[in-house]
């Protein structure tokens, strides 16, 4: 509506050579941010909030990925 594009539509790209794709969980309320670490200097960069199943399949869609590590 309005001309606006469907979330996730388009592919997006990292460095991989850089980052690393991770989930980081809360142990305390169950909370799942998507984001990636940078690898030199350990800082998570959050995208993408997950609250469940399909965003997370939409997420690792958006960046090509097959699987992602998670963080507590």
């Amino acid at each position: 509506m309005f001309g606006r594009k469907k979330a996730g539509t388009e592919k997006k790209t990292f460095d991989a050579a850089r980052y690393k794709p991770v989930l980081r969980c809360s142990i305390c309320n169950g909370e799942q941010v998507a984001g990636f670490k940078n690898l030199e200097t350990g800082k998570f960069e959050e995208v993408a909030l997950i609250r469940n199943g399909q965003e997370l399949a939409d997420f690792l869609a958006q960046y090509g990925l097959e699987r992602i590590d998670k963080e507590y």
